[in-house]
């Protein structure tokens, strides 16, 4: 039988109980207009429980997801982000490691089957916590209901 999720050693489950609580904004790197695809049911089961979505994706840019334009970069998000929620794969994840140090945000969330340890390690020594190979609306699920 599989144990407990185990998410940053900065941040327990309860802390995250807390930080999901008092989220508000929630980019969405690598956001798709396809319903049948995670990075579109997902952030729309975050919109459904209240949170403001920024969607990103050169691909889709100027399209409107969740009532919002998308964006090519997160450099073009015009306002402060609690969670990132990243739809990318792994090996990408470097490549974006500068904008995200930028960006700021509350908490780096990688969706499940992505994770990147050197990735992960240079956000968490920027102070930035990450949450690695994990689904944010499972998640989102077990620890709200």
């Amino acid at each position: 039988m599989e144990g407990p999720r185990q998410y940053p050693l900065s941040m327990s489950p309860p802390e995250l109980r807390a930080f999901l609580q008092s989220a508000r904004t929630v980019a969405v790197l690598g956001a798709h207009p396809n319903p049948l695809k995670p990075a579109h049911y997902v952030p729309s089961y975050l919109k459904e429980k209240g949170y403001e979505l920024l969607p990103v994706n050169p691909a889709y840019a100027g399209r409107v997801l969740w009532g919002r334009k998308v964006v090519g970069r997160l450099d073009e998000l015009e306002k402060p982000v609690d969670i990132l929620n990243i739809f990318r794969r792994s090996e990408a994840l470097l490549g974006h490691l500068e904008e995200v140090l930028r960006l700021r945000p509350g908490l780096v969330w990688l969706q499940s089957g992505i994770e990147n340890p050197a990735f992960a390690r240079r956000l968490e020594q920027a102070g930035i916590p990450v949450v690695q190979d994990r689904c944010l609306m499972v998640v989102h699920r077990q620890l709200l209901g």
